[in-house]
């Protein structure tokens, strides 16, 4: 009969990865005084809300990655101008955030406040549960 111990190999599907990530905060951890880290939804909500809101040519030696509503926001809004802020939030989370699964996206404009609330619902690869990040893009010019 064959011993199990927990060297053996898991036969589960499920895998069992963790998403860490700097809190961009750089609040001190109180016992290691290192930076603290984030982890799991909280890493890749915060990574998306990043995504959204960079411009191109914003990140040293990445000058490709960004998603470019900011643009569109100086704009006056139409019904096409949300179609195009859905499409360009979706392209840059389908080509820099593999972590998370877009179910969907939701713009709700704001006239009074020269704002636009983005809304994007999607699920952390290998978690049950749907998530949703907003974030607020606004003209501060």
């Amino acid at each position: 009969m064959a011993s199990y111990d927990a060297s053996s190999t898991n036969k589960s599907k499920k895998s069992v990865r963790t998403y860490k990530d700097l809190d961009l905060d750089f609040t001190r951890h109180p016992v290691t005084n290192d930076v603290v880290k984030i982890e799991d939804v909280d890493a890749v909500k915060r990574s998306v809300r990043n995504l959204i809101n960079t411009n191109f040519y914003e990140r040293p030696f990445h000058p490709e990655l960004g998603c470019g509503v900011r643009e569109l926001l100086f704009e006056n809004f139409t019904p096409l101008t949300g179609i195009f802020i859905r499409r360009k939030v979706q392209e840059v989370l389908d080509n820099y955030e593999p972590r998370a699964r877009v179910s969907g996206i939701s713009v709700n404009e704001q006239p009074d406040r020269n704002a636009i609330d983005v809304q994007v619902n999607f699920y952390v690869l290998n978690l049950p549960n749907p998530v949703s990040v907003t974030t607020t893009l606004q003209r501060i010019r």
